[in-house]
């Protein structure tokens, strides 16, 4: 099986359930408060505009399914109380379209065809329900109320399936305009040249949701997570404010201690006055156009409900997509057939935030559909290149024992890369001699140089200690900014001398190396010592990387290999 081949297309079906989860919270939420008529068939009808028109650039059999299975996943913390209901519809649109086109091809037929059985599917998926809720004396009573219609209309023939295929029939035509829609949607953005401008602002927006410091994972934090966030959505639907409101700010609390940078994706103010402002108007029209007379207050507690439910969906995709990093559930999946999902899911999880803060409005959207769509299936296609340089990054060790030659091998390492045209970053460390004896270290950025005291042989100054050392807060902080991957978003290749001892404490260069390590599409080389290399490929999960040992290879022999691998 073709490793790269499945990555990438989990992850084109990825950004494409993602936008169609985001698509699903924003306008479900809204369509659904206001009782707008057919409101799940226009989010059917988005959905399939989506995949649609996705598939005039991305070619690859199999991404309707997928993108349907993952968008079905997300929906699982959907602020709405019925989930597996709507879980089921998105998951069977999707594989029916997928049927449809396997059958016909991507073609008007096969797009057209597909539309009219997923749109369709809402109006079987209604029938079960109400026989699966009612039982089948529901059958007699849609009897009897077509034998009382059929009474006072003096209909003489037998109209028992007239209201239903009339249905069906209304239900096929939507499915012919998402059709159209998403074959013009497609079209255009088939037709439009890449902007490189789209494109760098989304990398930025892929950098600031995967940077991460170093994170101690926990599953029963993971299983706490989801049983605080079903639980306090229970709690939103079934009790009053008393008891949800001081839950629920209580476990905001607790996510902001433990999940400080997860949370600082979601702090923007825009990001917050968009939910705040659909949420309060949603309740007012809510409650304005209800049957007898609610109030003003419960029209703004409701809007204050919607909000509470806004916050603790949007938090808890931060701190479950950040427990999904853990190395033990990616451990798990891998063995399984599905080894690819926890990878597209936490894609998706961290991004649908982002997703969400991009959807236009409602009203735009009714006006403009083939505009907007095509503008979020743009950003998605430029988002891509960026995901895959990450995950098809190169790592390279270099190893060795204590005083072996790492430094200095790594040096001409680097002279012998840079003169044939590799553009590298990072630090190395300088040893300082005093006579005989090694006083200290200095770190040294690549780049532009400049060193700065990392390390020294001193008394008690105050410092942390590694050893003998005493580690210098300037240098420690100037090495961290020559790691920041916005310092080497021009870098093919960033080297890190070292990872040692500091870094399995999580201190030292580790803060500045997990964000290159997530964020970064730059190759890397590490210097790490030989009796640590297992604890440090262990603590991040590094499975596939390139090693040579100083005592083995020469410096030009492992720049010969890396230019090799690079080319």
């Amino acid at each position: 099986m073709n490793r790269s081949s499945l990555n990438e297309k989990w992850i084109k079906a990825s950004i494409i359930g993602t936008i169609w989860a985001a698509s699903e919270i924003v306008f479900g939420s809204f369509l659904h408060n206001l009782k707008v008529p057919f409101s799940g068939n226009a989010l059917t009808a988005i959905g399939l505009i989506i995949l649609i028109s996705v598939s005039y650039v991305w070619k690859e059999r199999g991404l309707y399914w997928r993108a349907g299975l993952i968008c079905a996943l997300l929906k699982t913390m959907s602020p709405s109380a019925v989930i597996f209901g709507p879980m089921l519809a998105i998951f069977s649109q999707a594989l029916l379209l997928e049927l449809s086109v396997r059958i016909f091809g991507k073609t008007l037929s096969g797009f057209v065809i597909g539309s009219m059985l997923a749109m369709s599917w809402n109006l079987f998926q209604k029938i079960a329900n109400f026989i699966l809720f009612y039982g089948f004396n529901v059958i007699e009573l849609y009897a009897s109320l077509i034998k009382f219609a059929q009474k006072h209309l003096h209909w003489q023939g037998d109209i028992a399936w007239l209201p239903i295929l009339l249905l069906l029939i209304l239900y096929c035509l939507l499915g012919i305009f998402a059709a159209v829609i998403g074959i013009r949607v497609g079209r255009k953005v088939q037709s439009q040249n890449s902007d490189s401008e789209m494109g760098k602002n989304t990398a930025k927006e892929i950098e600031m949701l995967h940077a991460s410091a170093t994170f101690n994972y926990s599953l029963v934090w993971l299983f706490a997570n989801v049983v605080l966030i079903l639980g306090s959505f229970l709690l939103l639907n079934l009790s009053s404010w008393f008891y949800w409101g001081p839950l629920i700010t209580i476990i905001i609390v607790i996510w902001s201690f433990r999940y400080k940078r997860a949370l600082k994706q979601i702090s923007k103010p825009k990001f917050w006055i968009f939910f705040v402002g659909i949420t309060m108007l949603t309740a007012f029209l809510f409650s304005g156009f209800q049957s007898g007379g609610h109030s003003l207050a419960f029209g703004f507690m409701t809007g204050i409900q919607m909000n509470f439910r806004a916050i603790l969906i949007i938090a808890g995709f931060s701190v479950l997509g950040t427990e999904l990093y853990n190395p033990r559930i990616r451990a798990f999946f891998l063995k399984t057939s599905f080894r690819q999902l926890p990878i597209a899911l936490e894609l998706s999880f961290e991004s649908l935030p982002s997703m969400i803060a991009n959807m236009p409005d409602f009203k735009s959207m009714i006006k403009n559909p083939v505009e907007h769509i095509a503008r979020l299936v743009s950003q998605a296609i430029c988002s891509l290149d960026g995901i895959k340089k990450k995950l098809s990054r190169r790592i390279f060790i270099i190893t060795g024992s204590v005083g072996q030659g790492k430094t200095s091998t790594l040096r001409k390492v680097i002279e012998e890369l840079s003169a044939n045209s590799i553009t590298v970053g990072g630090i190395y460390s300088l040893r300082i001699m005093d006579g005989t004896d090694v006083n200290g270290y200095d770190v040294v950025h690549v780049i532009s140089q400049e060193r700065a005291v990392f390390l020294r042989r001193s008394e008690d100054n105050g410092f942390m200690k590694i050893g003998r050392f005493s580690v210098y807060p300037e240098g420690l902080a100037f090495g961290m900014r020559a790691l920041l991957p916005t310092t080497n978003e021009n870098c093919e290749l960033v080297v890190i001398d070292e990872i040692g001892k500091l870094e399995l404490d999580n201190q030292g260069w580790a803060e500045g190396f997990e964000a290159l390590l997530r964020t970064a599409r730059c190759h890397l080389i590490l210097v790490v010592r030989e009796n640590l290399k297992k604890e440090i490929m262990q603590k991040w999960n590094i499975r596939e990387y390139d090693e040579y040992n100083v005592g083995e290879f020469s410096p030009s022999e492992i720049s010969g290999y890396i230019l090799k691998l690079l080319q």
